[in-house]
């Protein structure tokens, strides 16, 4: 083509695409719809449960991108007595005795904190429609519960959008793994089918304690429960917390009081054995922070804050916000905790830092065999009251998240799916 006074035109350079061509775009990579973006926690209103969903959403890069429903049982009086019951079932009751009886003795609470209608309820079926509806725009849904009473909910889930969602259930469910795409859970919930377990179960017992099968394939086995402090949770924590514990004197000990179970019970005793061993270290140590948890009885706390509440070098937290516990995962150079959490443990022992343990003797079941493999991996040691807390031991941290985190990346990428980078 020439222009009016004869010059050939230049041809037009067309702009470069956004995409290189070495590059595949996110649509056809994955297959059109095989990207995960969003993430929905079915919580049971306990932390313990919640944050080990919040803390695997996290590693897998949905910080942000999750949404948390909750299935909560009703609470307080007769309530206390029926959590055997199937959730819908306990349900059902706690509205009849309502209904019938109103709140009464049967209650021993106040209507506005009883029963399930102030609580958000997780709807399998609302959330099955929805991951449905929202498939081809929105892609595959990763759905993450924790806790006996998210069982059903999660794995409705699945049953009702079997190609559009990726249920992960933490904790063993005890039966028809098949109805979850994957499982996370401890170690010690195989507990019973160990041949020391098995020597304790009475013979016709035995069918009824689950589980009752090895792992498949689709289990993936922890040393402990998962969590939120991961590495970048602790780095966050440790700039947070800066100003208040990085002035502590050195060694800065942190003491975690957790509360009895009915698989770890204890009470005024090992408040008193811990005070007494606890001064038989304080020499040892710079600083000493002592921390209770919701569990912990106020007789348990009232003994161990009248016996250093005036020592300078031990601070106790008063349970008023900021909780300081991620700031002290951060910054202690050692840990003593009470053998009844998991959480706490499995916490403390992904730092990579000394972890002693009080009141291990005390577990039982499954619980003991927990306290026996961590001792037996090196990552603890009991606490005698004479340990020099300047000394410093090592051990390979625990890295159940990473490894989770790993195995659900895998399973989606056989199924064709992925993460949304």
């Amino acid at each position: 083509m020439l222009r009016a006074w004869g010059q050939p035109m230049r041809p037009t350079r067309l702009p470069e695409p956004a995409i290189k061509l070495s590059e595949t775009p996110e649509i056809f990579e994955s297959g059109f719809y095989g990207v995960i973006k969003r993430a929905i926690i079915i919580g049971n209103g306990f932390a313990g449960a919640e944050n080990q969903c919040i803390g695997l959403v996290r590693a897998l890069g949905l910080s942000g991108r999750h949404s948390i429903y909750r299935v909560s049982r009703p609470r307080g009086g007769i309530n206390e007595w029926l959590h055997w019951l199937p959730i819908s079932l306990h349900k059902k009751v706690d509205y009849f005795i309502t209904q019938v009886f109103g709140y009464s003795q049967f209650q021993l609470v106040a209507p506005e904190t009883s029963g399930l209608s102030q609580v958000l309820e997780a709807d399998a079926r609302q959330i099955a429609k929805m991951a449905y509806q929202t498939f081809e725009r929105e892609g595959p849904l990763l759905v993450v519960a924790s806790g006996r009473d998210t069982i059903s909910v999660a794995s409705s889930i699945k049953r009702l959008a079997p190609e559009n969602v990726f249920v992960v259930q933490i904790q063993h469910p005890r039966t028809h793994l098949n109805r979850f795409d994957m499982v996370i859970t401890p170690c010690h919930d195989y507990y019973p089918l160990t041949p020391h377990a098995q020597e304790q179960i009475p013979w016709f017992l035995r069918r009824w304690i689950t589980p009752r099968e090895p792992p498949d394939q689709h289990v993936v086995l922890t040393v402990g429960a998962l969590h939120q402090a991961d590495s970048a949770a602790l780095r966050s924590a440790a700039s947070v917390w800066h100003d208040e514990l990085a002035v502590l004197p050195k060694p800065l000990f942190v003491v975690n009081v957790g509360g009895p179970t009915s698989n770890c019970t204890y009470g005024v005793d090992l408040a008193k054995q811990l005070t007494a061993m606890l001064q038989g270290v304080i020499w040892s140590c710079g600083s000493i922070r002592v921390s209770f948890s919701r569990r912990t009885p106020e007789k348990v706390a009232k003994i161990i804050v009248n016996e250093f509440s005036n020592n300078p070098k031990v601070f106790i937290w008063n349970g008023e916000d900021p909780n300081p516990h991620m700031g002290h995962l951060a910054w202690a150079d050692a840990f003593l905790i009470t053998a009844d959490s998991v959480s706490m443990l499995s916490e403390a022992c992904s730092t990579g830092k000394p972890v002693y343990v009080i009141g291990a003797e005390r577990c039982m079941w499954k619980f003991a065999y927990f306290q026996k493999s961590l001792q037996e991996r090196g990552v603890v040691r009991p606490f005698t009251g004479k340990e020099d807390i300047s000394e410093n031991w090592s051990y390979p941290p625990l890295n159940d998240l990473a490894e989770a985190a790993n195995r659900v990346k895998k399973a989606l990428a056989e199924r064709g799916w992925r993460l949304c980078s």
